[in-house]
């Protein structure tokens, strides 16, 4: 029987591994370079965040800035494939609208990868900001009450 790495049979392991193949051959098939002249790859974003380069013009907040407009783009498409007016007979076109969520995550998946997640950091902070939100509900949160204590114990 060969070995087998629980971690490969993971989904969203490996949709973090496709979606990094597919930036850096998006990457190299544009000739991006980083500050070095070295081709631009997903690894070197993600060193640079855990190196702490994150100033304005290092490529983790330049790529997070690429990918925060992206999304903000394919929202957009999808809200134009959504129907609004409630006295329409019109239908929607779901295939349409499951393809556009699936850009958004590309471009999510692009952005955490930028911003040093992996996934098993993901589920993590997911675990942990899943129970802030049902404290939340149980303790009858509102704008009233809101503060970020909450999130701010989530590491």
């Amino acid at each position: 029987m060969v070995n087998e790495n629980p971690a490969e049979h993971d989904m969203l392991t490996r949709i973090f591994r496709m979606q990094t193949e597919l930036n850096d051959y998006v990457f190299k098939k544009n000739d991006l370079k980083d500050i070095s002249g070295n081709s631009l790859t997903m690894e070197t974003i993600y060193a640079d965040v855990n190196s702490g380069a994150l100033k304005v013009n290092d490529l983790p907040n330049t790529w997070l800035s690429n990918y925060s407009r992206a999304m903000r783009e394919e929202i957009t498409e999808l809200d134009e494939e959504l129907l609004w007016k409630w006295w329409s007979k019109d239908e929607i076109n779901i295939q349409n609208i499951r393809v556009e969520l699936i850009d958004i995550l590309h471009f999510l998946v692009s952005a955490m990868i930028c911003s040093g997640l992996t996934p098993e950091r993901v589920y993590d902070i997911y675990r942990q900001k899943h129970a802030v939100n049902l404290n939340r509900q149980d303790s009858g949160y509102s704008k009233d009450t809101k503060t970020e204590e909450d999130n701010k114990k989530i590491n």
